[in-house]
């Protein structure tokens, strides 16, 4: 599409970009000419996607977003690379299943670490440099469950809409700057992260697994969410809106439940018919 071209030599930074919705937007980013930071704690995945990348495009930097002081330092390597970072992808994102009257502590704390602290990290030191170049994107890759609880994402939950909040007060300090910031809510998306919760029934009963998302449906919501500077993408297109008004009328949610629960079966029968 011609409005690739947007891309063309821009300087992009995804965190997450190991695995799953992270890899798959850095590689996408870079089929469409820009020049993509790899953030993500395992060197060696990193390694593996830039040279999938192909043709020095790609930047693979070990960090551990619960690190502030890490955050700083890989930004500071970007911009000693390239000169600037003109759009973040804030996607790392850890999930560790439970209801919630079992979470442990330990599990919770994992998941704000990275979810929330990690984000919150990464969107700060996106503002100060962004400001200081004059403008930039930030896209923070929530959840609809940022939108609504489900179990056994209850601990999980809690941390996206941790995220959800603070992008969307980010967006009102920013108000009359030069910097834009998007939230992309995906729904369930087959990834390595997703696999943990595949075979869990009561999940299953709520979203059957013939629903799943590639990571290639959220990879359109973030280039839609920079070209056009859009605000709020939900993954599937709508989605999001269908979980506020869920919230406001839990009799809506119940119908969505089987019309998912519906729509999952008739969509696991056509595959196996063929």
């Amino acid at each position: 599409m011609a409005w690739f071209e947007s891309f063309r030599d821009r300087v992009v930074l995804v965190t997450g970009a190991s695995s799953g919705i992270g890899r798959a937007t850095a590689l996408a980013f870079a089929a469409a000419g820009a020049r993509v930071a790899l953030v993500a704690r395992r060197q060696a995945l990193l390694d593996a996607v830039a040279a999938e990348a192909g043709d020095g495009r790609a930047l693979a930097i070990a960090t551990d977003v619960t690190e502030a002081a890490a955050v700083g330092a890989a930004f500071d390597r970007v911009v000693a690379t390239w000169g600037a970072v003109d759009v973040v992808v804030n996607n790392a994102g850890v999930l560790l299943p439970s209801a919630v009257v079992d979470i442990t502590a330990r599990d919770l704390d994992a998941m704000l670490r990275v979810n929330v602290f990690g984000a919150l990290f990464v969107m700060q030191e996106a503002v100060r440099r962004m400001r200081r170049q004059g403008g930039g994107t930030i896209v923070n890759v929530a959840s609809l469950a940022g939108r609504r609880g489900y179990s056994p994402l209850g601990g999980y939950s809690a941390t996206k809409f941790a995220l959800v909040g603070l992008t969307e007060a980010l967006r009102t300090e920013l108000h009359g700057e030069p910097i834009h910031v998007a939230l992309v809510e995906p729904g369930v998306v087959e990834t390595p992260m997703v696999e943990q919760i595949t075979h869990d029934e009561e999940f299953l009963d709520i979203w059957p697994s013939a629903l799943n998302m590639p990571p290639s449906w959220v990879v359109w919501a973030i280039f839609a969410a920079v070209r056009f500077r859009l605000v709020e993408v939900g993954v599937p297109p709508g989605a999001a809106t269908i979980e506020k008004l869920a919230a406001l009328a839990p009799g809506v949610a119940d119908t969505v439940v089987r019309w998912a629960q519906s729509v999952g079966q008739w969509v696991a029968g056509s595959k196996r018919g063929g």
